[in-house]
């Protein structure tokens, strides 16, 4: 009976070369391993001691990576441990097995937003009309699922993004600011489904998760315990829950204290 561990990655495993949050002396800041590399440019990071607790946890739970990242974006991670035989992108709209999308997934999660939320067009429209070219500076749709925004963060009005909140909520999106980026996600595309289908998949009786923003909520309630960095939206909510754990650790050093979390967790008798 497997231990399943589901953890968001971006601020919550890697790191950006701006989200690090290096504060100690130059001497003492931790080895650094590159895992991702755009256009030529590294991109992401976790502390080479975090790339070995990946790899033990490897042979200690079922590691399934869970983001909100598109499947092309997903892909050019490059962890240092043994291919995930699941992973979860698109915030749970695409269940990849063995690097390859789940069509039958992919269908009932598209038919149920149809179901139930605005067309994606609607709120696309709405965020071209209303974000302001001062401060955004792309428009994305990833996957047919979800908008988001990348916007220069100290010129953006607080009020729009609370105002976008409650135009959301009422036609059943969230909506989730992070770092540069503030997302529209449809309320039913959530990763959580998508950890219990793997959870019944392969029978695991334990299912741990982490993650730092308003998407990773859902997961984090859904597994039987939760960790959440000192950093990200639910930090700055001071958000809880009984079987979540609020950690000290900010940026890249927090990801290297939750694998160890997970290790723990995963090795304890039951």
């Amino acid at each position: 009976m497997p231990v399943l561990v589901a953890s968001d990655l971006d601020r919550t495993l890697i790191y950006s070369s701006a989200a690090l949050a290096l504060t100690m002396p130059d001497a003492r800041a931790p080895r650094l391993l590159c895992v991702e590399v755009h256009e030529s440019r590294p991109l992401s990071f976790m502390t080479e001691s975090a790339a070995g607790l990946l790899a033990e946890l490897g042979d200690a739970a079922v590691f399934v990576p869970t983001t909100t990242r598109t499947r092309k974006q997903y892909l050019r991670i490059n962890l240092p441990s043994p291919p995930p035989t699941y992973a979860i992108c698109a915030n749970g709209g695409h269940l990849m097995v063995d690097g390859v999308s789940d069509l039958d997934w992919n269908a009932r999660v598209t038919a149920r937003l149809a179901e139930e939320c605005a067309p994606l067009a609607e709120v696309r429209e709405h965020l071209m009309a209303t974000a302001d070219p001062l401060w955004v500076r792309k428009h994305r749709v990833a996957e047919d699922l979800f908008a988001y925004l990348v916007v220069e963060r100290e010129l953006l009005p607080e009020e729009w993004v609370k105002e976008l909140a409650v135009w959301a909520e009422n036609r059943g999106w969230t909506v989730s600011l992070q770092g540069r980026k503030i997302y529209a996600v449809p309320k039913p595309l959530t990763k959580s489904a998508a950890m219990h289908e793997v959870a019944r998949r392969t029978g695991a009786h334990l299912t741990l998760a982490a993650g730092d923003s308003l998407l990773d909520a859902d997961l984090l309630l859904a597994a039987d315990r939760g960790w959440r960095p000192g950093h990200g939206e639910l930090a700055d909510a001071d958000w809880t829950a009984p079987t979540i754990s609020a950690l000290p650790e900010r940026g890249v050093l927090a990801g290297e204290r939750i694998l160890r979390e997970f290790l723990t967790a995963s090795r304890a008798p039951r």
